[in-house]
């Protein structure tokens, strides 16, 4: 059986204070979620995000940080030598929000 993506997943995302919140995500593949957490540009955080619709990073590190929330695209098993998939990845599926520190 052959996995159909239909439409495009999209949530939006929004700060209260240093905590982030998630509204429903609409086309949701039923895929994993993750929030993704940089700071000053480098990943600090890959957090799992389908069983809680919000979450605050508890890295008080002084900084400017982003976060946005991604969903697995499934495409196929193929893999490089490194054990990497070459098809398949996370997708930005939220606008992305900021704070500094």
């Amino acid at each position: 059986m052959e996995q159909r993506f239909e439409g495009s997943p999209r949530a939006m995302i929004y700060l209260q204070g240093r905590r982030v919140h998630r509204t429903e995500v609409y086309h949701d593949w039923g895929l994993r979620l993750q929030w993704v957490i940089r700071r000053n540009g480098q990943v600090i955080a890959t957090v799992p995000a389908r069983a809680d619709a919000s979450y605050e990073h508890p890295d008080a590190a002084p900084g400017n940080y982003e976060i946005v929330l991604q969903s697995w695209k499934y495409v196929n098993y193929r893999k490089n030598p490194q054990g990497e998939f070459t098809d398949s990845r996370f997708i930005d599926i939220s606008n992305q929000v900021s704070y500094t520190v």
